[in-house]
C-alpha cells in the first residue's frame, strides 16, 4: 500500500512544532437542545351540532366562495380582513401540526375569531422530480384537508390562498363562523 504522505523535511517538522506549540484545543459546544412545541389546550369543547344546524357541509376548496355574500368574498380574497391570530408551521412535523392547527382552530372559534391565518410553507421542490411527478410540500397538501375533518368543517366557512404580503401560495387565510 502506498503511503500518500508528503515527505516533510526535519526542519520542517521543527518549524511546525515550535509554530503550534501555544494553540489548545476548544472546548466543543455542547448540543443544543430543541425546546419542545407546547400546544396550548382547548379551553372549551365545541359542540359541532350547535355550531352549524343547515345542511351536509361540502369540502372546501381553496378560493371556494359560494356560502359568503359578494362583499364579503371579495374582502376576504383580497386580504382585507384582519388576521386576527397566526400560526406558523415551518418546523412541525405532521403530527405535531395536525395537533396545533386543531387546537389553533377551534381556540380561534371559541375565542370569537373572524379571521386567521395559517402559514404551512410552500414545501421543497427537487427539480428532478419535477419531470415526473411534481413535489409540494406535505403540511402545504395536508393543511386543506384537516381543515375540512368532520372536527374543524362546521367552525369554518372559506378557505384562500393567503396574498404575497402574509405569504402567498404558503399560507392560508381561514374564516371561521361567527358563534352565535
Amino acid at each position: 500500500m502506498k503511503n500518500n504522505q508528503p515527505n516533510i523535511s526535519k526542519e520542517d517538522l521543527s518549524l511546525w512544532f515550535e509554530t503550534t506549540k501555544d494553540i489548545q484545543t476548544i472546548p466543543q459546544a455542547e448540543e443544543i437542545e430543541r425546546p419542545t412545541k407546547e400546544l396550548p389546550p382547548i379551553r372549551n369543547s365545541i359542540d359541532n351540532s350547535a355550531v352549524y344546524h343547515g345542511n351536509k357541509l361540502n369540502d372546501l376548496a381553496i378560493g371556494q366562495i359560494a356560502d359568503l355574500d359578494r362583499n364579503t368574498a371579495t374582502k376576504f380574497k383580497r386580504g382585507e380582513f384582519k388576521i386576527e391570530r397566526r400560526l406558523d408551521l415551518h418546523g412541525y412535523t405532521e403530527d405535531e401540526a395536525w395537533k396545533a392547527v386543531t387546537n389553533f382552530v377551534k381556540n380561534a372559534y371559541i375565542d370569537n375569531l373572524r379571521c386567521i391565518l395559517i402559514v404551512t410553507g410552500k414545501g421543497k421542490s427537487h427539480p428532478e422530480d419535477e419531470e415526473i411527478m411534481p413535489r409540494r410540500g406535505i403540511l402545504k397538501e395536508k393543511v386543506p384537508q384537516w381543515l375540512n375533518s368532520r372536527e374543524l368543517r362546521p367552525l369554518i366557512l372559506s378557505i384562500s390562498y393567503s396574498q404575497i404580503k402574509d405569504g402567498g401560495e404558503g399560507a392560508l387565510y381561514v374564516l371561521l363562523r361567527r358563534k352565535r
